[in-house]
C-alpha cells in the first residue's frame, strides 16, 4: 500500500502521536503500565494520565525547564544532553526495571531503538512517532529483524495541522494484545 504524501512541516516539540494512534492506544494502555519516553511534551502528560509510571528523557534544556513544572508526580523527568551514541540513547538501559512501552519520539532514534530492546518486557511494545521519515529506516529494520511486526497509523495530530505516521512495533505475545 502506498503511503499518503503530506507536506513536510517541522514544528518543534509537537511531541504527540497522531490521532488514529491515540485512539488505538487509548483502548490498550492501562494504569498498571510503565512507560519510557524519549522526547517529552504533550505525550508525557498523556502517558502520565494513562499509566502508573513514566520515565521521560529530554535533551533540550529550555524545553525541559518549561515542562518540568507541568509533569505530575508519576513522571521521572530526566535532562540528558544529546550526545550521539552515548548517554541519551542509552538512558533506557540505565533503568532498573523493564518497561511495558517504550516511546521513541526524541533524537538519535535509531540508537534509541537499539538500546531499547534490553529494557523492554518480553511482551512490551515500542511506539515510534514520525515513523514516515526515511532517516530512521535502519531503526525500523533493526526492530523487524529482531522479531517485531509493525502497525502503522496515518493521520493528523491534535496540535498540528499536518499528518504523519505513528507506528507500533510489537511481538506476537504483547501487552496490547495485537
Amino acid at each position: 500500500m502506498a503511503r499518503p504524501s503530506y507536506p513536510t512541516v517541522i514544528v518543534p516539540f509537537a511531541l504527540v502521536p497522531n490521532q488514529p494512534a491515540i485512539d488505538f492506544l487509548a483502548g490498550r494502555v492501562n494504569e498498571g503500565m510503565r512507560v519510557f519516553e524519549y522526547g517529552s511534551g504533550n505525550s508525557t502528560l498523556w502517558w502520565s494520565r494513562q499509566t502508573r509510571h513514566v520515565v521521560s528523557c529530554e535533551h533540550d534544556k529550555s524545553w525541559y525547564d518549561l515542562m518540568k513544572g507541568k509533569v505530575p508526580p508519576n513522571v521521572d523527568y530526566m535532562l540528558i544532553e544529546l550526545d550521539r551514541d552515548g548517554r541519551y540513547a542509552n538512558a533506557v538501559a540505565a533503568q532498573r526495571d523493564p518497561f511495558d512501552v517504550i516511546v521513541i519520539d526524541g533524537r538519535d532514534r535509531v540508537k534509541c531503538a537499539e538500546a531499547s530492546l534490553a529494557a523492554l518486557k518480553p511482551d512490551g511494545v515500542i511506539v515510534w512517532d514520525n515513523s514516515d521519515r526515511p532517516d530512521y529506516d535502519a531503526g525500523y529494520r533493526f526492530l523487524l529483524e529482531n522479531g517485531f511486526k509493525r502497525l502503522d497509523f496515518w493521520g493528523m495530530g491534535p496540535i498540528n495541522a499536518y499528518g504523519w505516521c505513528t507506528s507500533v512495533f510489537y511481538r506476537p505475545q504483547n501487552c496490547f494484545e495485537i
